[in-house]
This record gives C-alpha cells, sequence and structure tokens, in this order.
C-alpha cells in the first residue's frame, strides 16, 4: 500500500507563478539544475471547460514543484 500523501497542486496561476518563483529560487541558490517548469496555457477559451488546460497545467506545477523539492531534500 502506498501511504504517499498526493502531491499539492497549486489554487490557481498566481499560486503556481509563486511556487515556481520560490523554488526556482532556490534551485538556482544551490546551483541545482532541473528542467524548466510548465509554460502557462495560451489556448484556454474561458468557457469553464471540464477539463479545462488550467486544470492541466496546475497538476503539471505541482509535479514539478515536487521533483524541486526532492532536488532540494536530495542535495541537503
Amino acid at each position: 500500500m502506498n501511504d504517499a500523501l498526493p502531491s499539492p497542486v497549486p489554487a490557481n496561476a498566481f499560486q503556481a507563478r509563486q511556487w515556481i518563483a520560490d523554488l526556482g529560487a532556490q534551485l538556482a541558490a544551490r546551483n541545482i539544475l532541473l528542467r524548466e517548469p510548465p509554460e502557462e496555457p495560451t489556448s484556454c477559451c474561458g468557457r469553464g471547460c471540464n477539463g479545462c488546460v488550467w486544470e492541466g497545467y496546475l497538476s503539471a506545477v505541482g509535479y514539478w514543484c515536487e521533483q524541486a523539492r526532492e532536488a532540494l531534500r536530495d542535495s541537503a
């Protein structure tokens, strides 16, 4: 059984930008190279679609942040 908690996902684009900036600064301060964070979507139609591109983006940011935190822990 996997007892790991799911990765936190940012609530919105503003929070995603904050998390990326904070973790990016921490990675840079320790000279840790990690792939670029996901790019914000540009194709949202604004109609609140089920499965909106923003949902996928926020999930991808959550995963990138998880990888960044792991890299920071491994370098400690």
